[in-house]
């Protein structure tokens, strides 16, 4: 006869027997595994369902869910209803543009907010970059709320605005821009909108109304009046290549399509010449804008008529006897170290008489090559103790621990552009080493 179990070893053995019936079935249910890439992370943050509808509407879910590494400037649900009435609705009618709209807030590749804080721009899978100011991670005058949030695919930077991509090229943006009607006016009238509205990309640095107005009178209709002076004129406002404020940065000089360069210092401010920049990094199709507070004039002689123009009758008159007028009117460029008549008049008692004698014609050429660099040296790239081969052969030593200082002369005056080179007037005559 077979002995009864008890009951409690029943329970346990049915116990045992559910568990195993519970386990078997368990493990023919599918694994759901965590999203956690760009799109999973953010359907689950709550707070990014207008960005997932676009992102769905404009067919770029696959992409941002299993493609990349990408970074990705979210904006939040509250970004999205502050964009202007009707502008939501119009873009998700519009694959297109919205696809557009939201590639550009995408770059190639992870960026962190630390790396992002050192650029000074970033390319957009758009096409267009993105302006990275300096400090907190700012793109495009846009603060990143919460940075760097890591997914599977790239990383997430949270913005509290919707970036919207440039429609307008240079010239277009300045017809809708208000204070620069009479750049555009200018810029019809010198036959330069095409090249304007082309490819690039360009900076222009565009002068105001205000600007305009406050030339000489008679200047500006002279101008209008003259389109090839006119074009010098305003492609000395042109640079090729964008370049935002940042770039700017330990930046002395840049050439620009007339063929001159034009100078920068931050020092105080922002100054183009002696124009102050007043507004930054206005983004268009084909380039930037900054806006400046004055009309940018090229140069108007090379180095030898811009003496004479400006006063230096005894350089020009040393220049004549010592037979280097047409050497100092060549491409260049030149940086002459310009003395005034009164550094001339200086100089010992005769000195100067004797220099001019045609006898005495080779001693005054190696004195005024002395003055002579073979290069364009801008008083913003000075450094102390540098020396600068002059075309006499023998080297100047440049100090600015006090001042500015060539050998033992002063720079009075610095960087007077000419369209050969720079003058920077000096108030001694220096003299190279006797052999």
């Amino acid at each position: 006869m077979t002995k009864s179990q008890s009951p409690r070893k029943t329970l346990a053995a049915l116990a045992i027997f559910a568990l195993a019936i519970t386990a078997t079935a368990c493990s023919d249910d599918p694994i759901v595994e965590e999203d956690n890439s760009i799109i999973g992370t953010a359907n689950a943050a709550g707070q990014f369902s207008t960005l997932i509808t676009a992102v769905e509407a404009a067919g770029l879910t696959a992409t941002l869910t299993t493609g990349g590494p990408f970074t990705v400037f979210a904006p939040t649900d509250a970004a999205f209803d502050a964009l202007p009435a009707g502008t939501l609705d119009a873009l998700l009618a519009d694959t297109d543009a919205l696809t557009q709209v939201l590639l550009y807030h995408v770059l190639d590749g992870e960026f962190t907010a630390a790396q992002l804080e050192g650029l000074n721009s970033v390319e957009t899978l758009q096409g267009q970059p993105l302006v990275v100011t300096q400090g907190s991670v700012v793109v495009n005058g846009v603060t990143v709320q919460q940075g760097d949030i890591m997914t599977d695919n790239g990383i997430i930077h949270v913005i509290d605005q919707v970036l919207l991509p440039p429609e307008l090229d240079i010239v277009a943006t300045a017809v809708a821009t208000a204070g620069f009607s009479t750049l555009v006016a200018a810029v019809e009238a010198a036959g330069l909108v095409e090249a304007l509205q082309a490819d690039g990309p360009f900076t222009v640095f565009a002068p105001t109304d205000e600007a305009f107005a406050a030339l000489p009178a008679g200047t500006l209709d002279a101008l209008l009046a003259d389109p090839a002076a006119l074009a010098e004129v305003l492609t000395y406002h042109v640079v090729e290549g964008r370049v935002f404020a940042r770039d700017l940065d330990g930046v002395v000089s840049a050439q620009t399509l007339a063929g001159y360069p034009v100078l920068f210092d931050l020092s105080d401010g922002a100054k183009i010449n002696s124009s102050n920049i007043v507004a930054t990094d206005i983004l268009t199709t084909n380039g930037v804008i900054h806006v400046i507070d004055q009309v940018l004039l090229p140069p108007a002689g090379d180095i030898v008529e811009t003496a004479v123009a400006g006063g230096f009758g005894t350089l020009a008159a040393a220049l004549v006897a010592a037979d280097l007028v047409s050497a100092l009117q060549g491409d260049g460029p030149f940086t002459v170290f310009a003395p005034t008549d009164e550094a001339f008049a200086a100089l010992p008692a005769g000195t100067l008489d004797n220099l001019l004698l045609p006898e005495n014609q080779a001693q005054l050429q190696d004195i005024l090559l002395y003055h002579v660099v073979g290069a364009e040296i801008f008083s913003g790239s000075l450094v102390n103790g540098a020396t600068a081969e002059t075309l006499q052969g023998q080297s100047v030593t440049i100090t600015v621990d006090d001042g500015v200082k060539i050998d033992n002369a002063n720079v009075t005056v610095a960087d007077i552009i000419t369209k050969n080179g720079v003058i920077h007037v000096i108030d001694s005559v220096i003299l190279p080493a006797a052999n």
